[in-house]
This record gives C-alpha cells, structure tokens and sequence, in this order.
C-alpha cells in the first residue's frame, strides 16, 4: 500500500506573484517540511497557461495574465523545487485529467491507501484536483491538510473545506 502527497501549484505567482497573497506566503515553510516529512510519492502540479490566455475562458474571467509557461511566476518556488523528485505534472485546466489518470494507473499496480492534497488555491485548483481524484478513486481516502492550504481569501478557502468535507474528503 502506498500513501500519496500531491503539492498543488506552489507556484511563483500564487505565492508573491500576480495572484499572490499573504496567506499563501504563510504555508510555504509548512509545505516544505510537509514535503520533507511525507513517508511516500510526493508529486507537484504546476497550472500552465500560454501567451493567449487573456483570450481564453479563464482569462476573460480571471483577466491577470499569471503563470505563463517559462516565466517566473510560472515556476514552481524554488525552496519547494529543491524537494522534488519527479517530473511537474503541467495542467491547463484546475483539475488535472492527467493527474487523475497516472493515480487510477498507480493504483491498479499498486493498491494506494490515501492521497494528501496541499497547496494553492485552496477554493480552485486544490478543490478541483481533490474531487476528480474521488471521482477516479472513489474508494481511497482523500485528505487535504488544510495547515498547509490557502484560498483566494481566508473565506473562500473555509467554504472549499467545508464543501470537500460534504464530498468525503476527510480534512486534516
């Protein structure tokens, strides 16, 4: 049985970029030492948009340009960077298809016993990758340790925790 940690986004401009917030700044010590911590994979998503993303849907409803493949905000911070041990899993959209695969395929070689969310934000992308993981896994526990999260606001961020508990998330 294998135990999973998914570091959602800790990207540049979530954290004192374009998109960045106080909040966000606050986890970056706890996510390391989560990262360092973790008896298991630890796998990082990065949110990628290209030069077009003011044409975009997202970008006509979030109209600030953020991390755009190559630039810095687009990198994931560096002390976090340091710890990683695989490959960015680049996704276009909040929740990643791809990510939720690779698990489903992990899992059918080896069972996973549960799946840690961290990162950012805590009410888009996290909330987003925690349900398409349920929803490809329904029957492995998915946790998100909220001390290691943050949303847009400190607000949005307890309504995705409320809503991914409804869901059977179990928040830590």
């Amino acid at each position: 049985m294998q135990k999973i940690l998914l570091v959602i986004d800790m990207q540049n401009d979530f954290i004192d970029g374009a998109l960045g917030t106080a909040e966000a700044l606050a986890i970056v010590e706890k996510v390391k030492n989560k990262i360092k911590d973790f008896d298991g994979k630890v796998f990082f998503t990065r949110d990628t948009h290209e030069e077009n993303y003011m044409e975009t849907q997202e970008g006509k409803n979030l109209p600030v340009p953020h991390c755009i493949r190559g630039t810095n905000g687009w990198q994931i911070h560096p002390e976090l960077d340091a710890l990683r041990r695989t490959d960015v899993i680049d996704k276009p959209t909040f929740g990643s298809r791809e990510l939720a695969e690779l698990l489903e395929k992990m899992h059918q070689k080896e069972e996973i016993s549960e799946i840690t969310l961290i990162g950012l934000c805590t009410d888009i992308c996290v909330i987003s990758n925690a349900l398409t993981i349920k929803a490809f896994l329904p029957e492995v526990k998915v946790k998100v340790d909220s001390s290691c999260c943050a949303g847009v606001t400190p607000e949005s961020h307890e309504n995705a925790m409320n809503a991914m508990k409804m869901c059977q998330i179990e928040i830590i």
